[in-house]
Order: C-alpha cells, then sequence, then structure tokens
C-alpha cells in the first residue's frame, strides 16, 4: 500500500511547470469522472505480486502556486472499497486480519508540510496517514503530472504520489513471510479547481 493514501499526495508536487498565482486554488478530486486511483501492490509470500485499488475515495488539495511549500491535500478513503479482482479475497482484506472494515470503516491523510527537490518539479508530501485506527506520519513522493483548461470550461492539475507502508505499523496482523511485510501505494488525482 505504498502509495495508496497517500493517494493524494499529489497537492505537493504540482510546483514543477506551475509558477504563475492563476494556477493557485482549491481543487477537489474529479469524484465524478473517475479520474482519479489509489492502487497498490504487494507480494504473495514471495512467490508472485498482488495488485489491488481502492474504488471509493475523496478529497481535495490547496495549491499556492507561488509558495507551493504552503500547498495541502486530504484525502479520504473506504477500506471496504477494496478491489482485488477476487470476491472471496477482498472478503479476507476487509476481515480482522487485514484492514478489519466493521471497526475502522474511514482510512484518512492529511499533510502537514510539503518540501519541494531542488528542481522544484517534485515534492515530498509529509502528513499523517490514519488506517485501521493506526495514525503514523507518511511521507508521499509527488509530481505535476500536468495541469490546465478543461473542454467544460474549468480547469483541472493532476498529481501522481507512491509511498510504502509497513503493515505492522498499522496494526494489521496477518503475516505471510518477510515477503509481503510491506506494501506500495500508488496514487493518481485529477483535482477540478473550485
Amino acid at each position: 500500500m505504498r502509495k495508496l493514501l497517500l493517494a493524494s499526495a499529489v497537492s505537493v508536487a504540482m510546483v514543477a511547470g506551475v509558477q504563475a498565482s492563476e494556477h493557485s486554488g482549491t481543487y477537489a478530486f474529479d469524484t465524478e469522472g473517475k479520474h482519479q486511483f489509489v492502487t497498490f501492490k504487494i507480494s504473495h509470500l514471495g512467490y508472485s505480486w498482488l495488485y489491488g485499488r481502492f474504488n471509493e475515495f475523496d478529497g481535495q488539495f490547496v495549491f499556492d502556486a507561488e509558495n507551493p511549500e504552503n500547498s495541502s491535500v486530504e484525502v479520504t478513503i473506504n477500506p471496504g472499497s477494496v478491489d482485488s479482482n477476487h470476491a472471496e479475497r477482498d472478503k479476507h482484506l476487509r476481515s480482522e486480519d487485514f484492514l478489519y472494515v466493521d471497526e475502522y470503516p474511514q482510512a484518512t491523510f492529511k499533510s502537514k508540510r510539503v518540501v519541494l527537490d531542488d528542481d522544484g518539479d517534485e515534492a515530498d508530501i509529509i502528513g499523517d496517514l490514519t488506517l485501521r485506527g493506526v495514525t503514523k506520519e507518511i511521507t508521499l513522493e509527488a509530481e505535476l503530472v500536468g495541469h490546465g483548461d478543461d473542454p467544460w470550461g474549468g480547469y483541472r492539475m493532476g498529481f501522481a504520489a507512491e509511498t510504502e507502508l509497513k503493515l505492522s505499523d498499522f496494526g494489521i496482523p496477518m503475516d505471510l513471510g518477510k515477503a509481503s511485510e510491506t506494501v506500495e501505494i500508488e496514487i493518481s488525482v485529477e483535482g477540478i479547481r473550485q
């Protein structure tokens, strides 16, 4: 789930290619058009890769073009929407062994600070991820994908981000061996300026 919550991290990397203050503003995730993804990849016993996604999540980011370090992002994910393309496995992923969605029906990410790289085209978004009732600081490595006018009179901005999570850090008790201790999360979001 290296990139999962983070999903959203988007809001920070926006730096690259965005210098004019007219691009600043609050951007809501495009949930209606479904131009967003939170996906994960984890090793299955060290023999293969298991891929999946979370189908339901929402959020917004605030982009400050003049001072990108002041940008922020907030994301809410429904862990019960986990989808690994296998109904019985998804049922297990929702159980106490993994996400325990009956007890913890929501996961969140809220940024605390944004740190730009030397070139200003990528950023680390540092924030708190709450998953399975546990809150930990994580870092999303984010980059600006693009921004500009859309065909419907709006203005859009998109980011991609990734991170890696250690399952035990979030109280996930299932032990599938050393190769499956961490999950990679990837996030891709498109925001519509409000």
